[in-house]
């Protein structure tokens, strides 16, 4: 016999007992022509794929397997896979009659191996009482492999994916079938994980032999799969490492499919981390963000994988490190996609190799990755999720307008004036004034006069600093209206004003801006309230600590446990703290359905952040000033809340951000010299079940040996923080 006529017979044969049959020993003199796939194999009647799209079959879990019929029916599930890899096998034999006869003989080798574990299955799940085709069988690996172009797309997709995945399913199966007292499945699972690794093996040492040699395992792995198929479906429930050594992988390719996280099939959102919105939505494209501004970017870009889940996307300029992200992993954080934003197109390396199973000729050099932005064209994406919507993120997201499925919106649409308004701290004053307005019985909040004022010329600013400084407020903040924190006021605290002070409000209304001014207030405790503005209205995500510097930068984020109740420590800065509590739960309530009528007129959806804080009035008595401004966006203090998640219940959470001067000031000449002892001084400490959660210690946010700048830390405590300084 033929090789062509046994591979014909197994691909297309409508009976078991055809394609299962054993081929002997066939000559391969007669490859023929190259066969077009068709749209699926011949199969008996019961074993047709389900349409594609039906629901998926539901693997039995570990504690059902105690019933015979439910160990049958996985068996039953199994038994597809294998005949399925059978047909393939057979297709790629077919399909490229002219690959090198070392590689089909070892594709033949396989393909028997194949046949026997259907063979054993379909004896195993029999004594189970399950006959093949009693369950509807998906046709997914068929639809994933079968389109190949060349046969390294065979051993991407089928070895080095779904066969390297079953290194995985095998022997996670083979322990629950035995802890169910199957001794029999058992056994048989492990025979099929043993053959598996030398399946694997012959994948893995043709894909050497064809890829980009430039490129290491790892990446062009990652850019010849196709999808549906990605990295994630080459791994299971719990990595068998020894596996993947004996079949030949390095320590790299291991490493990273340890830590590589992508959707295996819920649409997911993309997330991208653009901290200067205010810049752009003041000067437009043409802001220009400093040195140490594009560095802190950099060194944040991957802080909204905290945002995200599992199956999302998080684009950064270069994708974290693979010790960084085992760091995360290891304390219990799920890891998201990364996907790279595109380079020059002279620095970008091919993306696939083709029908020739040779080395491309050409080719940029680079670092092979993941994913670059320019292939989320061609997928479907549930929603698009920057920190904020400005123009960058318009520039950069739009083009990803057409392939979102989970929102009928355009990324235009996210922004519009009436959004851009709601960034303005002038919007936020006068919606302050009207609300305070209808509030006068309050004695314990900010009066009308401690609210800012808006002002668009000199003489207007000069009016409302001598009307404020009559009222016995001397200390006074000039803001610009629209501005990055920390670089956006000046403060008056001499009686006159300085030749410089007038110069800075004269430039900023000779720009066309507004500003703001109000009275310095003596400042007892500052808080946030981070909410999401949904279709169904405002919703309240919690509350947060919140820590500025005298220049209104941010230091840090605290998180108590019940996070959604006002922080404990804003009501106790009130003489009657028992009664201030759901007094000021009722006002918030107030203000948050004002606020949401107001963002509903504005069309916005999405993350929101209120400031806010008790101070010491004149007469020394508290007063609470509810709103200072707003953030229609994600903040520090959303961030400090999701990684809340991941805390153990009952503790505290601390989100710091470490910058050079403080390094330099506890003694430290790098961010990585800084982490290690953090991580000697507060090591992880995870706790709870089934899913353990740190209950103390430290994690690095971004990564210390990469980061320049800026260091996110976040800290779990049982007990409240008293300050700031990590490692006193």
């Amino acid at each position: 016999m033929e090789l062509r006529e046994f591979a014909e017979r197994v691909l297309f044969a409508t009976t078991l007992e055809e394609k299962l049959r054993s081929p002997g020993a066939p000559g391969d003199e007669l490859p023929g022509r190259a066969l077009d796939a068709p749209d699926a194999p011949g199969r008996p009647a019961g074993l047709r794929f389900k349409a594609a799209g039906a629901a998926k079959a539901e693997i039995p879990s570990a504690g059902r397997l105690e019933d015979e019929r439910e160990r049958g029916r996985l068996l039953h599930f199994f038994a597809n896979h294998e005949l399925l890899a059978t047909e393939l096998m057979a297709l790629v034999l077919l399909r490229f009659p002219e690959a090198p006869g070392e590689f089909r003989r070892g594709v033949l080798r396989t393909l028997q191996d194949e046949q026997e574990h259907t063979r054993l299955y379909l004896r195993r799940m029999g004594e189970c009482g399950v006959e093949f085709g009693q369950f509807p069988v998906s046709g997914f690996f068929w639809r994933c492999v079968a389109p190949m172009e060349s046969p390294i797309d065979f051993v991407a997709g089928l070895s080095l994916t779904f066969e390297q995945a079953n290194l995985d399913f095998a022997r996670h199966f083979a322990g629950e079938f035995a802890q169910a007292g199957d001794e029999a499945s058992a056994k048989l699972l492990e025979r099929i994980h043993r053959d598996e690794i030398s399946h694997v093996a012959h994948g893995l040492k043709w894909f050497r032999r064809w890829k980009d040699p430039r490129l290491t395992d790892w990446d062009a792995f990652c850019r010849q799969l196709r999808f549906p198929l990605t990295p994630r479906r080459a791994k299971g429930f719990a990595m068998n490492i020894d596996a993947r050594r004996d079949a030949g992988f390095d320590s790299n390719f291991i490493a990273e499919l340890s830590v590589h996280g992508q959707s295996k099939g819920r649409t997911p959102s993309v997330f991208f981390f653009n901290p200067f919105a205010e810049g752009f939505i003041t000067h437009g494209q043409g802001f220009t963000p400093t040195a140490h501004q594009t560095a802190l970017a950099r060194d944040l870009a991957n802080l909204p994988q905290f945002l995200a889940r599992q199956d999302d996307i998080v684009i950064v300029p270069r994708r974290p490190s693979v010790e960084f992200r085992q760091t995360l992993q290891q304390a219990g954080f799920p890891l998201p996609e990364f996907v790279e934003m595109d380079g020059p197109p002279e620095k970008r390396a091919s993306s696939r190799v083709t029908r020739s199973p040779s080395p491309p000729s050409d080719g940029g050099e680079g670092r092979g990755e993941e994913g670059r932005f320019h292939e989320l064209h061609h997928r479907k994406l549930g929603s698009l999720r920057p920190w904020a919507w400005a123009p960058d993120s318009i520039a950069l997201l739009e083009p990803l307008s057409p392939c979102v499925t989970g929102e009928a919106r355009t990324a235009t649409h996210h922004y519009n004036p009436r959004v851009a308004e709601l960034y303005s701290k002038a919007w936020s004053a006068a919606f302050l004034h009207r609300f305070r307005a209808a509030h006068q019985a309050e004695p314990w909040l900010c009066t009308c006069d401690e609210v800012g004022v808006a002002v668009h010329s000199p003489a207007e600013a000069l009016a409302a600093i001598s009307a404020i400084r009559a009222r016995g407020h001397h200390r006074i903040v000039v803001k610009q209206a629209l501005g990055l924190a920390g670089s956006n006021a000046i403060r008056l605290w001499e009686p006159a004003l300085l030749d410089t002070q007038r110069r800075w409000m004269e430039a900023a209304f000779g720009r066309g801006e507004t500003l703001v001014v109000e009275p310095w207030l003596e400042r007892l405790r500052d808080f946030s309230v981070q909410l999401e503005m949904t279709r169904r209205g405002l919703e309240l995500r919690g509350h947060t600590g919140l820590i500025n510097d005298v220049r209104g930068q941010f230091i840090a984020n605290t998180v108590a446990p019940q996070s959604r109740r006002v922080p404990a420590e804003v009501a106790a800065a009130f003489p009657n703290s028992a009664r201030i509590a759901p007094r000021l739960h009722a006002l918030y309530a107030e203000l948050f359905a004002l606020l949401g009528d107001e963002l509903h007129r504005a069309d916005y959806l999405g993350p929101l952040g209120l400031d806010a804080f008790v101070y010491r009035a004149g007469d020394e008595q508290p007063r609470l000033k509810p709103l200072v401004e707003i953030n229609p966006r994600y903040t520090m203090g959303r961030l400090a809340l999701e990684l809340m998640t991941r805390a153990a219940p009952g503790c505290h959470g601390l989100l710091q951000l470490i910058n050079r001067a403080q390094l330099r000031a506890a003694g430290f000449k790098d961010f990585l010299a800084y982490a290690r002892a953090l991580r000697d001084r507060f090591p992880i400490k995870l706790a709870g079940e089934p899913v353990p959660k740190i209950y103390e210690g430290v994690v690095c946010l971004n990564d210390p040996a990469e980061a320049r700048v800026v260091l996110a830390v976040f800290r779990v405590s049982p007990s409240p923080f008293s300050g700031t300084s990590l490692l006193d």
